[in-house]
This record gives C-alpha cells, structure tokens and sequence, in this order.
C-alpha cells in the first residue's frame, strides 16, 4: 500500500508559502549534509505561485543546482518549455539550473542524450516534485507506445524520450522524463495538485496501486517511502 498524506489548503496562496517552507527545508537539510542540493522541479502553472514564494528564501542558493523533472521538445526560449520557466524564476538567485533537452529531432536520441547528461550530477536528488495531469500522467510518463520504457527502465537509466498518445493539445511535442526509476531514487518525493478532479483521479490511483490504469499510479505503486501530497481547490 502506498503511504500517501494529503495536506489540504484553502488557497493557491496558503498552499504555495507550505510547499516552498517544506522545500526550503529539504535544501537546508542538504547543504547541512552534503554541501550542495539536488532538485527536479516540474513545468506547468501549479508550480508558479510555489516558485515565486521559495525564491524568498534566504539560503545558499550557489549550491543549489534545479533540472526539470520532465521537458517538452522545443527550443529553450519556447514558452513551452519547463527550463525556460524554472530559469525565469531561479538564475537570479544564482542557483544553478540545468538543462535537460538539446536540438535533437528523433526524441528517443533526444531521451538518450537527457540520460547522459544527468550523469553529470551528483545522484540522487535531494528532491523530485511531481505534478499530475488530468489524464493521470506524471513528469512525462503518459500513456502511449512509451510508457512501458519510462516505467520499466533499468535503474541505471534517469531519462528516456517519450512520444505521447495522444499528443497533449496544449502541447503537442515529444518531451524527455525521468524514468519511475529515478524518480523513486529521489530521497524526498512531494506532489503538488490543483482541484477536486485530479484529487479523486489521484486518490483512486493510489488505491488501485499496481493495477492502476494511470502511469501515477504505476509510478507511486512502487515507492516505497511515505509521499506528501500537497492539495487546493
């Protein structure tokens, strides 16, 4: 059984200043421990209002380093983009943010390059944030021709390019994802959702565990660590 905590807010704000002091701390701890922080950070709007509260903070943010948990296949100043998002928020700081896609067409070299390329960091993150989508996908684990390789992926392997189908209307690119491996190596997991609709998909997915049609299922079903599910209207 999964071991998941839902913490309910009244407001985007109330939920944002909780999420950032609860990542705040998570640097803090590592700095304290190792000297440096690891972060994968989602793209998306959820995220924003948290972001713009935990740039607040008064930590060492030199030795912070962010990637994202998951990009779309565009150019770095695309606005669908996730890096471009977390670079907006946090190189002033002077944290650094690491990059995870390059202009590489065919997305599964893409996913090949994105593995090599986390290789590089110190391993494994002090931190993945999650986010969720209505169609119960996860970083960019959705269903498709690809999720079995995001899912099964052996646990040398961080990063795989994924081609979803269907294509998000939103954004309809080939993205690169962590794999359910890396994700569950994180040494914190905490996810971040907005309305009643993703909670009932996501509370029903965690009960299902292993037989969950939902790629957030699958992926929570085999953590073996308690999550904190961080939830508003």
């Amino acid at each position: 059984m999964i071991e998941a905590e839902f913490w309910d807010y009244d407001s985007v704000d109330e939920m944002a200043a909780a999420v950032a002091g609860d990542i705040g701390f998570i640097i803090e701890s590592a700095l304290d421990a190792r000297g440096s922080a690891l972060l994968a950070f989602p793209g998306g709007s959820t995220p924003q209002p948290i972001f713009a509260e935990l740039v607040k903070a008064k930590l060492n943010w030199k030795k912070v380093t962010i990637f994202p948990g998951d990009d779309r296949l565009v150019a770095m100043d695309n606005e669908l983009s996730n890096v471009r998002g977390i670079a907006k928020a946090f190189l002033p700081t002077g944290a650094r943010v690491f990059p995870i896609t390059a202009p590489i067409d065919d997305y599964k070299l893409a996913g090949n390059s994105a593995d090599a390329r986390l290789a590089d960091l110190p391993w494994p993150p002090d931190l993945v944030w999650l986010g969720m989508g209505e169609d119960g996908h996860t970083a960019s684990i959705f269903a498709g021709p690809d999720l079995e390789a995001a899912l099964d992926a052996p646990k040398a392997r961080r990063m795989v390019g994924v081609m979803p189908d269907p294509l998000p209307v939103e954004a309809p690119v080939a993205r690169v994802t962590l794999t359910r491996a890396a994700i569950l190596q994180a040494r914190t997991i905490l996810i971040t959702i907005k309305g009643q609709k993703k909670r009932d998909l996501l509370e029903q997915a965690i009960e299902d565990g292993h037989s969950s049609k939902l790629p957030i299922g699958r992926v929570l079903a085999e953590c073996d660590q308690p999550i904190d599910i961080h939830w508003c209207a």
